[in-house]
């Protein structure tokens, strides 16, 4: 008789670990508070050079309308809101990943001072391009 293929089991298993801590990282739906109302925080990608500082954050389904962003000495805040939006149909709810409602970000800025150059709201994503000041 043949024994069962145990490194296949452990492969899968691990596999399965792995995509549970990836959903676990990609998901951006952390309570926080804004003035004593819930909220969401989207996940924000930065990088940083002598000239500028870049930002984008993802915000699925969030219009131009629904968004403000302020700048000041040390950080960036970017606030809104999802709304409910699109349906999908009629039905019972399968699977609800994306937050709406309201969200906030504040994202620390590094040593220096920076000005608005470029702002950006496509494919649900807003790009920020902040010019570092000399």
């Amino acid at each position: 008789m043949r024994q069962p293929d145990t490194s296949a089991w452990m492969l899968a298993e691990a596999i399965e670990l792995i995509q549970s801590a990836e959903r676990l990282q990609r998901q951006f739906f952390v309570l926080g508070t804004v003035a004593k109302s819930p909220h969401w925080e989207p996940p924000v990608d930065m990088v940083v050079n002598d000239r500028e500082l870049g930002l984008l954050v993802a915000l699925p389904g969030v219009s131009s309308d629904n968004l403000e962003v302020t700048l000041d000495q040390q950080s960036i805040l970017i606030s809104g809101e999802r709304t409910f939006g699109t349906s999908l149909g009629e039905g019972s709810i399968l699977r609800m990943e994306i937050p709406y409602g309201r969200f906030s970000r504040r994202i620390l800025l590094p040593y220096g001072a920076f000005q608005f150059n470029e702002m950006v709201l496509e494919n649900g994503c807003l790009k920020l391009t902040l010019d570092r000041m000399k």
